[in-house]
């Protein structure tokens, strides 16, 4: 008998361990996919933040208010007038704020007439900022268009937009690039 009680002991043992090395495993898994689900969100975030920051240099260079003040500029007529960007040799980079036109978008939005150079948080919990880097990259041809547009002294002004979004204390930034073609007038025909 006494042997017996020995060996229930020891068969309890063994399966209390591997209840609880269950228990481990399951919480560990649990916490594995909160962590990617907080990833994946906090990856979302900064991506609307760049697409914000896109829509936000598109918004500008649109408003009749700003393009009719000659005191601003918006963010396309600014890089038109700087250096061009040469995408063989220069980078569009989010942290240079140096080289290229810069906006910043706040959660107040977009205002019309306004040029958005404020900083600020685009999001909070987790704050997030959103800004955006415009460079002219070329004037050439446009396509699609007739000959006689070409030829009349209105070619395409090519720029580049790259907005950023970063979640404070991260290193990683997101970027996302547009390319934007305008019509305008050749700088050769002024």
């Amino acid at each position: 008998m006494r042997s017996q009680r020995g060996v229930v002991l020891v068969f309890a043992l063994v399966l209390l361990l591997c209840v609880t090395l269950l228990g481990v495993a399951a919480v560990s898994s649990s916490l594995s996919q909160s962590k990617m689900a907080s990833s994946v969100q906090a990856q979302g975030l900064t991506f609307d933040a760049a697409e914000a920051a896109i829509a936000a240099v598109v918004f500008e260079s649109e408003d009749e208010i700003l393009l009719k003040d000659n005191n601003v500029d918006d963010p396309l007529t600014a890089a038109r007038q700087g250096v061009p960007f040469n995408p063989l040799t220069d980078t569009l980079e989010c942290v240079n704020e140096n080289d290229w036109i810069n906006r910043q978008l706040t959660s107040s939005g977009l205002t019309r007439g306004l040029q958005h150079t404020a900083s600020g948080n685009f999001h909070s919990q987790p704050n997030v900022t959103s800004w955006s880097r415009t460079a002219f990259i070329q004037e050439k041809p446009c396509r699609g268009s007739s000959n006689v547009i070409g030829s009349g002294g209105l070619r395409c002004h090519v720029f580049v937009v790259r907005g950023c979004g970063q979640i404070e204390g991260k290193r990683t930034i997101t970027a996302n690039t547009l390319t934007v073609a305008v019509f305008g007038p050749s700088s050769e025909a002024q």
